[in-house]
């Protein structure tokens, strides 16, 4: 079923929205992703605040256009292309990261958006990579809590030594 020139306009300004207005955007080309593992993807971006939208080349190539992204806009390349987008800066990479890995030849990230500006893969893949708040939060408390921990095991071993 053709798409009318209308709901065209309607694609791209979403696009041209998820582009600018979000947080961050990362572009996925997939292939063999049937609906329910599409659905499963979709489902855990929710869960993060962040949304999944499959677009036509065409249609997101002139959405990258008129955006007010800067540098150079990643290859959309073959296959079919999607775009994954939130308000949370790192949501959108890392849900389908992690959804790469259990769909390795389906779905893969070939770029993005991050503050303002186009990423290539190798840094949507970097960003994708970083740990979540609250692993980030554990990591931070285990640095705080490690000099301590150190000190009482010490007094410990000296308290053995005078007893």
């Amino acid at each position: 079923m053709a798409i009318t020139k209308a709901q065209k306009k309607e694609i791209s300004k979403k696009l041209e929205n998820a582009l600018s207005e979000s947080e961050a955007a990362v572009f996925v080309t997939f292939s063999g992703l049937g609906v329910e593992k599409n659905n499963v993807l979709r489902k855990s971006l929710k869960a993060h605040d962040a949304d999944y939208f499959v677009a036509k080349k065409t249609l997101l190539k002139r959405a990258i256009e008129s955006s007010a992204v800067a540098g150079t806009a990643p290859d959309l390349g073959d296959g079919m292309v999607a775009v994954a987008y939130g308000s949370d800066p790192m949501a959108p990479a890392r849900e389908v990261f992690e959804f790469s890995k259990t769909n390795k030849d389906a779905i893969s990230i070939i770029g993005g958006v991050f503050e303002g500006t186009f990423k290539s893969q190798e840094e949507m893949m970097e960003i994708a990579t970083i740990p979540g708040m609250e692993a980030l939060r554990g990591m931070f408390a285990n640095v705080i809590n490690s000099p301590v921990a150190r000190f009482a095991v010490a007094l410990g071993q000296v308290a053995e030594k005078k007893a």
